[in-house]
């Protein structure tokens, strides 16, 4: 049996299935990656093996390389939110954690670029931890 799991961007105007197995899930500390998604990390996940489908909106994805390098980031042209793409070059399909809708069982293989992580990002789980916005 194939895995499916489907996605979508925060607007809903773009919408995509995965099918195939995840072979990886990364948290990446880099600068391109902080810079990408405004955080202390990006979370993708990567598989050499899954196919992309885009159901809806493919015509409102965009797709900015940065220059002289492999770093790349689809988005929605909407919404802004952070989209799957085909890695250029290597064919690695690389998805954005966070923009799957469904729930997934694979967890993260591990912490990368940790040496570049922000000067902020130490000891997070001694934090409060609040269900919701604090009031």
């Amino acid at each position: 049996m194939t895995q499916s799991t489907e996605g979508s961007c925060l607007c809903g105007a773009v919408r995509f299935r995965i099918e195939g197995a995840f072979e990886s899930f990364f948290l990446c500390h880099c600068g391109r990656c902080r810079k990408d998604t405004g955080s202390a990390h990006g979370a993708n996940l990567f598989s050499s093996t899954a196919r992309l489908e885009w159901l809806a909106g493919e015509r409102l994805v965009r797709t900015y390389r940065l220059p002289d390098t492999r770093h790349e980031k689809s988005f929605c042209g909407t919404c802004g939110s952070p989209l799957p793409r085909v890695q250029e070059g290597v064919g690695m399909l690389v998805v954005p954690a966070g923009s799957l809708d469904d729930t997934i069982e694979v967890r993260p293989n591990a912490h990368i670029f940790v040496a570049h992580r922000a000067t902020w990002d130490e000891d997070l789980e001694s934090l409060p931890m609040i269900e919701t916005f604090p009031g």
